[in-house]
Order: structure tokens, then C-alpha cells, then sequence
């Protein structure tokens, strides 16, 4: 039985037709027969292109070869969010803590000018808050995509841990708040009363802002980071970095402390088997929040891990996608735990729904959208929900060789425009390209190395032709070494060994 659960209904096929098709959109048409059940999964729905696009996807290259009837599907889009009053996220969180393994596509946090042009109640807030509590939420890992044969941002993989808890994002506040006294007080769970912060306030109008960082789960934040930097780049292991601004914000010491503990008595001497620490004086390096910024733009080499709190990880990650290319090739996974000690996984994209796309096709516009962070996200969720289903080898199977089809089409020139250019395929026959290679014999891309078609539109000449006069001091027309370097430093470019990054970050 298919089923999409919307708030506290749960809607089978035979019911589909009276809501109208465009509820369930690509998930009424698969009746053919699978060989195997997919394992049970939390399929979350959003809105617009991104959701258009996987639409397609899961018709053309999931339901012709498994059946998902197990899979429980939740539409978080907006007008739903609204008509149920925000029970369907709650039924959401529910029900990925109960399963374990979650897809989650983008979706949309509306703006008080989306609330008019949808007729909504209120401005919905974003579900990732609810999911994170919801899921027992540690950390996020966001790390580059890489695709053999095509040349991106860094050569080897970043991988980043953002704590999901924790700082900006759970403030409580009070703007307009006029002179006088604040007073900061914690009341214990034995009533015992601390004064953590007093202060005068002497202007005539001040936002006053709340907020605590949770340190418990910094342990098992640390063990996730240091396991999967140990063995990324194929077994190579990548260099770990702690990331902070403990020198400024005292009260950060606790993350870096609570990190180094693990490192030393857990990884250490694993990480110096490896030979991963010896350009970095041999210890666990920790960079400051501000040098982190630069370095993830000078070391385009990769090779290397950041693990950062809950603000600070999602800025830098933001920088990292914009260094790899875009969002779309960077993957997002909730890292959270049941009560139990099993862990819940949540796959999704870095990216939105792209609004502007999906105007473009509903006005019947060509499109092109590329799904890699979508579908990485979803192959990610099926092996988890494979492994939590005992190991099913063939949905692992499926997921990889699924992967190599769409990173071959890539490369060999049958991508989408954003890639390949303006030969490349829109958004319906990239995904026809790939659903007609399902099954066949997959090699390895026979195209030579390439890199990501430039859209010359999107460059400022006038900005390219200012930086140009500036590095060519001499005004002779040519860039030499002398200029280049000195262009580098001046822009605080420059390569430099990561050891000396490291004492000066001391």
C-alpha cells in the first residue's frame, strides 16, 4: 500500500484522486509490481522546482525497481504546513524518530510577502529547529560531492561538523528595551539561584538577546568528526581542525576542551600512525573562527575536516560550497540518536527550492535544474535506512550503481547547462538520460578530465578588468610572479604552510 500522511491523515492511492493529482504529483502512477520492498524511510516533501524535479526522480529512477510502500511521506509545504496547523512537521518529527532514516527536500520558510500571496495564517517558521530538538539533533555534517573525472573546487574532500545545537538560533530576546539594569539568572533544578551576567544599560534603546550552548553532546559530536576523518579519501584520512573563537568568547573554551579530550584518549595515536598531524606540529590543531575563513580559501587542495559551532559552521560552510562551486555540491546530514543510543539520519540538500527556476517552468520556460545535492541526499537516506534494516546489500547496490550513472552522464557532456553548458540537457532529459542507463552496464566515464562550463553571463567583466589593473602594477599589460605575489598578499591570498597558521592562530 502507497501512502502520503498529510497532518494526522494518512492517505492511501484509492483515496488520491478525490484530493486531486497534484497532491501526490509523481507518487500515484508506479502500481507495476517491485521485487523487493524498499526498507521503511521518512520522506519529507517540500515546494517548488525542488520538489517538481524529485518528483520525477523518484517516478523514473526508484519506483521501477522497488516498491516504497513503506516509506511514509509528509508534505511540508507551505499551504499544508498552514491548513494543518503545523501538525503535519510535528507528525513529521514523530515519525523520523521512530524510523530513523529521513529524505528531507527543501522547502520553504515563508516571508510576511509570502504569507499574503499564499493566504496564510501566520509566517510559519522553519522546521529545521523542531526536527533538530525532535531528533536528539548533535551535529551536521556537510561535506564537498566529488565526481571522478570533474574538476571542482577542492581536489580532495572537506568534511565538516556544524553543532546542531545550540548558540544565535534558539535566542530568546527583547528589542526596545530602554536604560537600565539587565539581569541574567539561572534557576536551578534544585531552585538554587545564579546570577550569570548583570550589566547597565545606558542607551535609550537596546535588543537584549538570551542564549546558551548546550556542551553535553560535544562528546559524541567529537567521536562522529574524528571516525570519519580517520578513514575519508578512501581510507587516507583527512587533517581534523577545531574551530573557534575562544580567545575572544571565553565561554567557547568549553567546545575545544571537551573535543581535545576525545582526540587524545580516542584518535590521537591513530591519526599519527597515518602521518596526519605531522604538518601540524603533531597535536590536534585548533584554527580561530577568523583564520578559518581564509584558509578554506587558500587550501583548495582539501584534505582536510573543521569542526565548528552551531553560527560559526554554518557560515563557513556556506564559504566551502561557494569554493566547491555551489550549495548543490556540498550534502547536509542531521546527525542525531534515539534514546537508545541509535542513530537518526537526515539527508538533504544545501540548497532551496529555486523559486526563480520554477517560475521560469510554470510561465513554460525551459529548464535546467541539476538535483546531484538532492539525489546524493537520497541515496544517503536509503542505505541508512538499509543498514538500519539489517544490512540490505541491494539497496546498496542500487544506490552506488545509481550514483556512478548520474556522475558519468556528468561528465561525459549529458549534464545539465549548469555543467555542460548551453549543449546541455534541461531538467526532464537529464533525468530520462539517466533513468534509460538504470540496469545496464556501468564503466567508467570515457570523457577526459573536465571542468564546469563558466556562464559568462555571470561574471563582472568590470570587476575582473579592476582587480586585473591592480595586481599589474607596473601597467605594462602583463601579470608577472613579483606582481602576482604581491597582489596575493595584499588581498590575503597568499599561500601559507599550515604550521605557521597554526602559531600564529596561538
Amino acid at each position: 500500500r502507497r501512502s502520503l500522511i498529510l497532518g494526522e491523515t494518512m492517505i492511501s492511492r484509492r483515496a488520491a484522486p478525490l484530493l486531486g493529482r497534484s497532491v501526490l504529483r509523481g507518487h500515484v502512477a508506479c502500481l507495476a509490481t517491485k521485487s523487493e520492498p524498499a526498507p521503511p524511510m521518512v520522506y519529507i516533501k517540500g515546494e517548488e522546482m525542488t520538489r517538481y524535479t524529485m518528483d520525477l526522480i523518484i517516478k523514473k529512477w526508484i519506483d521501477p525497481h522497488f516498491d516504497t510502500g513503506g516509506w511514509e511521506y509528509f508534505d511540508l509545504s507551505c499551504k499544508n504546513r498552514d491548513d494543518t496547523e503545523d501538525k503535519c512537521l510535528f507528525d513529521a518529527v514523530a515519525a523520523g524518530a521512530r524510523i530513523g532514516a529521513i529524505f528531507k527536500e527543501p522547502t520553504v520558510t515563508p516571508t510576511a510577502i509570502q504569507k499574503e500571496l499564499l493566504g496564510l495564517k501566520k509566517t510559519w517558521g522553519s522546521p529545521n529547529g523542531a526536527m533538530r530538538r525532535g531528533w536528539n539533533g548533535i551535529t551536521i555534517s556537510r561535506d564537498t560531492i566529488h565526481i571522478e573525472g570533474m574538476e571542482l573546487g577542492y581536489k580532495k574532500p572537506v568534511l565538516f561538523e556544524r553543532h546542531a545545537v545550540g548558540g544565535e538560533y534558539g535566542a530568546g530576546f527583547k528589542a526596545g528595551i530602554g536604560k537600565g539594569k539587565v539581569v541574567t539568572v539561572h534557576l536551578g533544578a534544585d531552585g538554587d539561584a545564579t546570577i550569570v551576567d548583570q550589566r547597565d544599560l545606558s542607551d535609550d534603546n537596546n535588543a537584549v538577546v538570551t542564549y546558551h550552548n548546550p556542551i553535553d553532546n560535544v562528546t559524541d559530536l567529537a567521536h562522529h568528526f574524528f571516525a570519519r576523518c580517520l578513514v575519508a579519501d578512501g581510507g587516507k584520512g583527512v587533517v581534523p581542525y577545531v574551530v573557534t573563537k575562544k580567545t575572544v568568547f571565553k565561554w567557547q573554551e568549553g567546545f575545544w576542551v571537551a573535543m581535545k579530550e576525545v582526540f587524545d584518549a580516542h584518535y590521537k595515536d591513530k591519526y599519527l600512525a597515518k602521518g596526519l598531524l605531522e604538518t601540524v606540529g603533531g597535536e590536534l590543531p585548533h584554527l580561530i573562527s577568523d583564520a578559518a575563513t581564509m584558509q578554506i580559501i587558500r587550501w583548495t587542495g582539501g584534505g582536510f575536516g573543521m569542526a565548528a559551532h552551531n553560527y560559526d559552521g554554518d557560515m563557513l560552510t556556506d564559504e566551502v560550497a561557494q569554493v566547491h562551486r555551489s550549495p548543490g555540491f556540498i550534502n547536509s546530514v542531521l546527525i542525531g540518536k534515539k534514546a537508545n543510543g541509535e542513530i537518526i539520519k537526515e539527508y538533504e540538500a544545501s540548497h532551496g527550492t529555486v523559486a526563480d527556476m520554477d517560475a521560469a517552468r510554470l510561465r513554460g520556460e525551459e529548464t535546467s535544474l541539476n538535483p546531484l545535492g538532492m539525489v546524493e541526499a537520497l541515496f544517503g537516506a536509503m542505505d541508512h535506512s538499509a543498514d538500519l534494516a539489517g544490512g540490505r546489500e541491494d539497496v546498496k547496490d542500487f544506490t552506488a550503481s545509481l550514483r556512478k550513472i548520474v556522475h558519468k552522464c556528468m561528465v561525459e557532456g549529458k549534464g545539465t547547462r549548469d555543467l555542460c553548458g548551453p549543449s546541455g540537457l534541461t531538467t526532464e532529459q537529464f533525468i530520462d538520460e539517466v533513468a534509460s542507463q538504470i540496469g545496464k552496464d556501468v564503466s567508467a566515464a570515457t570523457a577526459a578530465p573536465t571542468k564546469p562550463v563558466a556562464a559568462e553571463k555571470d561574471v563582472d567583466d568590470e570587476a575582473i578588468n579592476a582587480l586585473f589593473n591592480e595586481l599589474d602594477t607596473d601597467g605594462n599589460g602583463v601579470i608577472d610572479k613579483a606582481e602576482l605575489k604581491a597582489g596575493l598578499i595584499k588581498l590575503n591570498l597568499a599561500p601559507i604552510p599550515m604550521i605557521k597558521t597554526l602559531k600564529a592562530d596561538t
